[in-house]
């Protein structure tokens, strides 16, 4: 018995010390696995090309001074969070997260100091704290245990079914001039039937742990731009209007924040008239926000305006029209959009000729017949 209590003692350590995905996958494979792809594993400047090169433009890098560690090392310190041996954002990272204090510049993640404590979400158990337990009954033939055997379960935290939990790291950051760079609507953090986390995500099929075993978990991939984009497509809906002059196409954003966050992201809409078995593309619209200063486009730590912003809103339908006379029978094929990367800033990033980046992600398409 005293082995046993060691080994789980050890384990625990191990877990804490942030050597975590060897100790969580003996319980939650599948999710390990699939947070083993995802964005949040690779948030550090070693595994996330476009984070490193921004990175190595910014005029801290010399001096060491990391200024992203919170959100994309947050359990390297500082000072070592350029070296190798880092790791991105980890299980203890999000599951550890009591509360959210919010600031002007950025937020600030409230980590629990209770020993060994995750908080979790599951519905019909809002008013749980679980504790490990093993028991046994009739003489010790019937064994059962109740929890984790490494952690204890809080899943009293309301902040992990609304979405709140996000908003440590994704609600908005500000540059030194108290310039917002980037923002996230928290209004899709308030509502426990559809949040970040439903939406970013969704359940899939398979148990969430080997110790109790249920049909389906939260997706750990992290639906988003640059993983499993897909998961997403439903938020947005593409419509066509035949005009007297031409025609529209809707794009719907059903997401409570624009179509995309990120200043690099650009977003694209393709449209190509099929005729008589004849594919002719028609002007590509653009969606876009740019950041900059002294009216030219800048890195996001000296930009103080935004020079454009044609992306998206939130919960916008955008109505595009075109002047081109359709015949019955005509064939309207709409694709929307985006590139992780705007290919204009790909040259001062030192990202040109990476084929992932300057690819176009197809995240909806769609065909309409003319009548």
């Amino acid at each position: 018995m005293k082995k046993i209590s060691f080994l789980l003692v050890a384990l625990s350590a191990l877990l804490f010390a942030g050597v975590e995905t060897d100790t969580c996958v003996k319980c939650h494979p599948a999710i390990v696995e699939e947070f083993g792809d995802s964005m949040h594993k690779k948030s550090s400047v070693d595994e996330d090309k476009v984070h490193k090169a921004v990175w190595d433009k910014h005029p801290a890098r010399e001096s060491g001074d990391y200024k992203c560690a919170n959100c994309h090392t947050p359990n390297i310190k500082k000072e070592t969070a350029t070296k190798t041996d880092q790791q991105g954002f980890s299980c203890s990272s999000c599951h550890t997260i009591k509360d959210v204090e919010l600031h002007a510049q950025e937020n600030k993640n409230i980590n629990t100091t209770e020993e060994k404590t995750f908080f979790s979400a599951e519905a019909g158990r809002e008013s749980e704290k679980v504790k490990y337990k093993y028991e046994t009954s009739m003489l010790g033939l019937n064994k059962t245990s109740v929890g984790s055997p490494y952690h204890s379960i809080d899943y009293t935290n309301e902040k992990f079914y609304t979405g709140a939990v996000c908003m440590g790291c994704h609600s908005h950051k500000q540059n030194a001039e108290k310039f917002t760079i980037c923002e996230t609507d928290e209004k899709g953090a308030k509502d426990k039937k559809q949040n970040c986390i439903t939406c970013h995500m969704p359940k899939v099929e398979g148990s969430a742990t080997t110790i109790r075993m249920s049909e389906k978990h939260a997706f750990h991939g992290f639906a988003g731009a640059r993983h499993k984009p897909e998961m997403l497509s439903q938020y947005v809906a593409l419509g066509f209007e035949k005009t007297t002059n031409g025609f529209n196409v809707v794009v719907e954003n059903k997401a409570p924040h624009n179509l995309m966050t990120h200043p690099l992201r650009v977003v694209q809409l393709r449209v190509n008239l099929i005729r008589d078995g004849k594919t002719t593309a028609l002007e590509t619209q653009t969606f876009v926000k740019v950041l900059g200063r002294d009216n030219a486009p800048s890195m996001p730590w000296t930009a103080n305006a935004v020079l454009e912003d044609t992306m998206i809103k939130s919960e916008e339908k955008r109505v595009i029209n075109y002047g081109d006379a359709l015949l019955a029978k005509d064939t309207i094929e709409v694709q929307l959009g985006f590139y992780v990367v705007n290919p204009k800033a790909l040259k001062g990033l030192n990202l040109d000729g990476d084929k992932e980046l300057e690819k176009f992600t197809i995240l909806k398409d769609k065909y309409f017949t003319v009548e």
